[in-house]
This record gives structure tokens, C-alpha cells and sequence, in this order.
């Protein structure tokens, strides 16, 4: 596999494909954080969570043509204000979706499931009677065209060193968040003794609701971020869930430490075998990695200890 290309050849592919695995493993990493936290302190199976990806895309998608039609000289700057329209959108359609639904099935893990996959057709029939079948593509900004170049051999483009500076500010975000804000302190405490939680005056219920919008907010973050790298169509968050789902149980549920450390490997090993052979087969033999490592850790890499 290897003998057909000389060391520096192999250096340069191992450079750009590991560059290329760290964009991946940026959308992974704003998905499964919103996930994560979903799931640490819910236990709730979401399904639909790709499609808060697809509503941020499309959110930039809408500004990008807007700005380009009728105020073109806003182009170089629409941009961040897409990230923070596209993750107010899905924080709101989030909060509405757990106040609608979500509330209704605690403690239901299967009834989440099930509901949460129809609720994901359902957004994906509307992104589609809505926007059309067809992918499309937001217009970048100029200064996000272009590469830097390192050596001969090796690119790096300038549009994936936004969604890393991107990911690492909201990781850093919701770390404080989790840790250092009153507001993660409620979350925090509520994941580790629920009935403790409401006796001491915390609202459970608030929390629960503010926590699912804030982690679909933050899915909406990857999809603003995601339409620098791809093009965006009705199904386009649905081909991430499983893969995030894999980065979220692989690290260990509302570890963050976890989640980025299982991101980053498993974005690495796709995009490095994926030049060597075929995309599916890099995702089977991923995959049979992750669950050889489950079968000896089931509670991932990373678990936290929580009070049962």
C-alpha cells in the first residue's frame, strides 16, 4: 500500500490528509459536544441532532445569498454573523422541540429514539420542500479563499483554519460553561444526583430545557462552519449522526476531554485511510477498531463518575 510512494511523498500525504482529518474532526467535534452534553445529563438518544447542522448551513446559506444580492459590500463580514445567527436559530428550534416533545419522553431512552428519527425525516422533508433536493453551496468571503503554502508539496487552505480557530473558541466555550459558569454548575449537579438537585432548589426541569437547546445551538455552530468545507443538502446532517454518536460513546458521555480526544482519532483515522482505499472501508475498519476497544472498556475512554 505504502511501497509505491517515496518518504517525502508519504510525508506530504500524511500532512495534507491529517490537515484534511482535522477539519473533519472539527464538525465531528461541535457535533458531538452538543451531543455529549445532551446525552450526559438527559440520556437522551437524538436522533434528529444532525439536522440542527443542517439548519446552521442553511442559516448561512440564506445570509450569504442575501448579503450577495443586496448588500455585496457586507460580503468579508457576513460570516461571523452567520455563526451567531445559525446557532440563536437552532437554540430556539431546539428549545422548542424539547418543550414540544422531548419533556414528554424522560426515561423512555427507546421512545426518544424512535421519536427523534421521525422528528429528523420530518426536518429533512422540510428542508426539502423548502430549499429544493439539489446541494448548495454559501459564497465565501475573499479572505477565506485560497492556501498557505508550507513547502512544495503541502497546502494548508485558509477556510480550514477558521473552522479550527472556530471549534477551539467554542470548546474552550463550553468548557467554561460546564465548569466555571453558575450555569454549569446547575448541569453538573443535576447529571450527578437529579433528586438532590430539585431538593436544594435547582430547577431540573429548566436546566434540561436550556441544556438540549444550548447543545442543538452548538450543532448549528458545526453547520455554519461546515459550509466552508461542503456543500449543504436536505440530508446532510444525518450523514454525520452515526459518527458522532461513535465519537460521543468512544470518549465516554459527558466527558469532554473524551469526546475531543475520541473526535480527533477517529477524524484522523478516516482521512488518513481514506487516500489508502475506499471511504467505506476505512469506515468499517474504524469502526471494528472502536468496538474491539468498547468490548474491553464499554464505559469509553474517558467516563465520568456520577452518583446512581
Amino acid at each position: 500500500m505504502f511501497s509505491e510512494y517515496s518518504a517525502t511523498e508519504l510525508g506530504a500525504i500524511f500532512a495534507m490528509q491529517g490537515f484534511a482529518g482535522l477539519s473533519l474532526f472539527c464538525v465531528f467535534l461541535l457535533m458531538a459536544l452538543g451531543l455529549a452534553i445532551i446525552f450526559g445529563q438527559m440520556k437522551v438518544i437524538n436522533m434528529a441532532h444532525g439536522e440542527f447542522l443542517t439548519i446552521g448551513a442553511y442559516t448561512t446559506f440564506m445570509l450569504s445569498s442575501l448579503t450577495e444580492n443586496y448588500i455585496p459590500g457586507f460580503m468579508n463580514y457576513y460570516f461571523f454573523f452567520a455563526i451567531i445567527l445559525a446557532f440563536i436559530i437552532a437554540f430556539i428550534v431546539g428549545y422548542l422541540v424539547e418543550v414540544g416533545m422531548i419533556r414528554h419522553l424522560y426515561k423512555r431512552p427507546l421512545d426518544t429514539l424512535l421519536a427523534t428519527w421521525g422528528l429528523s425525516l420530518i426536518m429533512q422533508q422540510t428542508f426539502r420542500s423548502t430549499f429544493g433536493a439539489r446541494e448548495v453551496s454559501s459564497t465565501l468571503p475573499d479572505w477565506l479563499l485560497g492556501s498557505f503554502q508550507l513547502t512544495d508539496m503541502i497546502e494548508i487552505p485558509i477556510n480550514g483554519m477558521l473552522v479550527v480557530s472556530v471549534t477551539f473558541i467554542m470548546t474552550v466555550l463550553v468548557y467554561y460553561m460546564l465548569f466555571k459558569s453558575r450555569w454549569g454548575l446547575r448541569v453538573r449537579a443535576t447529571t450527578q444526583n437529579r433528586v438532590m438537585s430539585g431538593a436544594a432548589g435547582i430547577n431540573t426541569k429548566s436546566v434540561d430545557r436550556y441544556t438540549f437547546a444550548f447543545g442543538c445551538g452548538i450543532a448549528g455552530i458545526a453547520g455554519a462552519v461546515f459550509t466552508t468545507i461542503a456543500s449543504t443538502g436536505p440530508t446532510s446532517g444525518s450523514l454525520y449522526i452515526v459518527d458522532t454518536f461513535l465519537v460521543v460513546v468512544f470518549g465516554g458521555a459527558a466527558s469532554i476531554f473524551g469526546t475531543i480526544m475520541s473526535a480527533f482519532s477517529i477524524a484522523q483515522a478516516q482521512s488518513i485511510m481514506e487516500f489508502f482505499m475506499s471511504g467505506s472501508m476505512a469506515k468499517v475498519l474504524t469502526l471494528l477498531t472502536v468496538i474491539s476497544i468498547l468490548m474491553i472498556k464499554p464505559e469509553g475512554l474517558f467516563s465520568i463518575k456520577v452518583r446512581k
